[in-house]
Order: C-alpha cells, then sequence, then structure tokens
C-alpha cells in the first residue's frame, strides 16, 4: 500500500511542532476526483525519548506533571522530546538528569513506538535505566513536576484501579516486562512470533 503525495503546503511552524496539509493520490481506487485523491494533515514532530527507570533502593522512577491539552495531572515514566542533532541515547540521559536527579548507571534501548502514526510523526525511542546517585532535579523553566517513586506493588495497584492513563508509560512496562522475562523463553517465542509475522 502506498499514497503519493500530489502537493504540500506548511500552515503552521511553531516553537516545537509543524503542520503540514498533504493532498495525496491513493492506490486503492477510492476519494474523491478522478485521480482518487484525499487530503492528509500531519503534525511533524522531532522525536522523543522515554526511559522507564529503576532507582538505586530498586523502585521505579516516575513523574506527574499537568498537561495543558487534557487538563489533567499525569502520572508518567520520565521523557523528553530530542533536541537538534541529539541522540535518543545522549537525550534519554539528559532527561533523567534533569527531571530527576538521578544519573544512569545502564542504559538499555527497548524499542520505539509511534504515538499517533494517522496524524503525527512523532516516534518515541523507549530505554530502560538503572540509575545511580541522586540529587535535586533541573527541569526547564516552563515545567512543573514532581517526582513519584514506586515499588512494583504499589505500581500493579495503580494500574488494577485505572490511574495510569498515560500511553507511552503503558507501552514502556510491556516492553520492560518481556525484557526481564527469561531469556531461553523470549529466544523460542521470537522464533515462533518470526514465523508469524512471515505469513501475514
Amino acid at each position: 500500500m502506498n499514497e503519493k503525495t500530489v502537493s504540500f503546503q506548511q500552515v503552521f511552524d511553531g516553537h516545537l511542532l509543524k503542520l503540514d496539509v498533504l493532498e495525496v493520490e491513493l492506490d486503492n481506487g477510492r476519494g474523491s476526483g478522478p485521480r482518487r485523491r484525499a487530503r492528509r494533515e500531519i503534525v511533524r514532530h522531532p522525536g522523543a525519548v522515554a526511559i522507564w527507570a529503576r532507582a538505586p533502593d530498586g523502585r521505579f522512577v516516575f513523574v506527574r506533571q499537568f498537561r495543558k491539552a487534557i487538563e489533567q495531572e499525569l502520572l508518567e515514566i520520565v521523557a523528553g522530546t530530542l533536541e537538534t542533532g541529539e541522540t535518543p541515547e545522549a537525550c534519554a540521559r539528559r532527561e533523567l538528569r534533569e527531571e530527576t536527579g538521578y544519573a544512569v548507571k545502564t542504559l538499555t534501548p527497548l524499542g520505539c513506538i509511534f504515538t499517533a502514526p494517522g496524524f503525527c510523526t512523532e516516534q518515541i525511542f523507549i530505554f530502560y535505566a538503572e540509575l545511580t546517585g541522586g540529587g535535586a532535579a533541573t527541569p526547564d523553566p516552563d515545567e512543573h513536576l514532581d517526582v513519584v517513586l514506586l515499588d512494583e506493588s504499589k505500581w500493579k495497584a495503580m494500574i488494577a484501579c485505572g490511574a495510569i492513563q498515560d500511553a507511552k508509560t503503558w507501552a514502556a512496562w510491556g516492553m520492560f516486562i518481556n525484557h526481564t522475562t527469561d531469556r531461553s523463553s523470549n529466544e523460542e517465542q521470537g522464533t515462533e512470533n518470526q514465523e508469524l509475522i512471515s505469513d501475514l
């Protein structure tokens, strides 16, 4: 499947996001007009990282902050936007230091996700981090957040009562669970998954 871009117009160029309006030609025989065209509105995002982190005492590290877009607070894992020329690994280390005060002992990539591919290019690179040290957080001037440490039982209790609504946090939890599963089981399951995927 494919959609050929016929025309392009950038209608917004903000500090973080850009908005493009595209006219595309469809290859499925649908759409309007003799050439089967449709309009796509695309939000351009520079990409981000999110980190499932464990503090030196074994508890998981989260931040609570107010999200204006939904007018409420969310409990989330540490995350942040890639700066120009910054690698995901460097961004993860920077965000952990800025938002929590901790330094990274080990950093393991878990995978990546597209948050809303129907209209947005944002890709989030997800990591698992073992942390060390601990100091004062230094968030950006326009950020206000609280660091929250939870042991696994309290975290699972929050899941059970529906308190976790942040999508990247859910995705990272699933990736973390998969990462910590017995490696031999993962290898066996991975072979089966590849066989299933090849049949799609």
